[in-house]
């Protein structure tokens, strides 16, 4: 049986460290927290529960899209 695929949660770089169970999730389908590496370009998923999260457009990590010596 395939299971549903999760919606991928958007994250603003503000929201960084990126952790699962995230603050919109209900509680009582929360199970450890874990912190998820989140990478520009990439989607990173939950091991416990499978929700995938990735860094939204336009947003940057710290020390991305800056110049050495600026």
């Amino acid at each position: 049986m395939n299971q549903p695929e999760l919606p991928i949660v958007e994250l603003r770089a503000d929201e960084l460290p990126a952790y699962c169970p995230n603050p919109s999730m209900p509680v009582w389908n929360h199970h450890p927290r874990v912190f998820l590496e989140v990478t520009a370009g990439n989607t990173t998923m939950c091991p416990y529960c499978g929700t995938r999260y990735r860094l939204a457009a336009g947003q940057a990590l710290a020390g991305e899209g800056t110049s050495a010596g600026h």
